[in-house]
């Protein structure tokens, strides 16, 4: 199935069309050759302004039986990489450098959007493949089952420091399944650490708390200050039971961040085999270094 643009790419074509032509018979020309389907530019009112022209065209391909053709014209739209044609007319430098930087802003807008197609892509199908493995093995699905049993009696426990450190031994079983070789807590020289693990040749320093109120700015800071110290190849996962503070979020996706956040809902759709760990934490790692962001929420994964 043709893949749609984002709206933002849909703007960027239009403003790139609007500027690649002076004339409106060469604009016409280049649109049957790579549209396709004369009857459809025929059908455009060549007697009005040229960016009305390209405006309704684009209207018209952004319906379900015009994709396949939108995405031929985009793709031909970002292949133009000289404007001979525009360098003719008067003023033809700055209209061909205008177009210039029109493909290439369409051109970025495409290459982003056709990333994040593909890691979304990649996801589903890592999480296609873990349910096919969840299915074929029945020791995976009685230690999911186990673990979210465990989960449950934590919950309901009275004690907070032993609902803590039951969490701990929960999480090291977690990562233990999913072939993270796991370190259990340690304590280096003033600093307590709940546990590590390495992913995909990083290591994860982890932290986890389970209180009543949200994290707050000053435990990220303190959990940060940790993973600074260790070497370079070095990341923490702070897991909030019950979420962090806005403000904490926020301070912490600043600069350079060096940990991702997971909250009990990330929890719960592991040890619901709604999905793996791995692909959990790939994810928001992924986000983190595109947007930034240190928290992405279930919810937004799973859409």
């Amino acid at each position: 199935m043709p893949k749609r643009l984002s709206p933002a790419a849909i703007h960027a074509l239009k403003e790139a069309l609007s500027s690649i032509y002076w004339y409106k018979s060469d604009l016409r020309s280049f649109l049957q050759n790579s549209i396709g389907d004369r009857r459809l530019v025929a059908s455009l009112d060549w007697n009005t302004y040229k960016r009305q022209i390209v405006s309704d065209l684009i209207d018209e391909l952004c319906l379900d039986a015009n994709l396949s053709a939108l995405t031929r014209l985009c793709h031909d739209v970002t292949e133009m990489r000289s404007f001979p044609h525009l360098e003719q007319v008067e003023g033809g430098k700055q209209k061909a450098a205008k177009a210039r930087e029109a493909v290439e802003q369409l051109r970025q807008l495409v290459e982003t959007h056709t990333e994040a197609k593909r890691e979304a892509e990649e996801l589903l199908e890592r999480q296609r493949q873990f349910q096919e493995r969840i299915r074929q093995s029945a020791a995976v699905r009685e230690k999911l089952d186990e673990l979210k049993q465990r989960f449950t009696s934590i919950a309901i426990g009275s004690n907070p420091q032993q609902r803590g450190f039951e969490l701990e031994r929960l999480m090291l079983d977690l990562f233990e399944l999913f072939d993270l070789d796991p370190k259990a807590s340690f304590r280096n020289v003033g600093e307590q650490i709940d546990g590590a693990f390495t992913l995909e040749g990083t290591d994860y320093l982890f932290e986890a708390k389970w209180q009543e109120e949200p994290v707050r700015v000053q435990e990220l800071d303190a959990f940060s200050s940790k993973v600074e110290r260790k070497l370079e190849n070095t990341l923490g996962l702070f897991l909030s039971m019950n979420s962090f503070s806005p403000d904490a979020v926020e301070t912490h996706s600043r600069g350079t961040p060096n940990a991702v956040l997971m909250d009990g809902a990330d929890l719960l759709a592991v040890l619901e085999q709604r999905i793996d760990f791995v692909s959990l934490l790939v994810r928001k790692k992924r986000h983190a270094a595109q947007t930034g962001k240190i928290f992405l929420p279930i919810h937004e994964i799973l859409l």
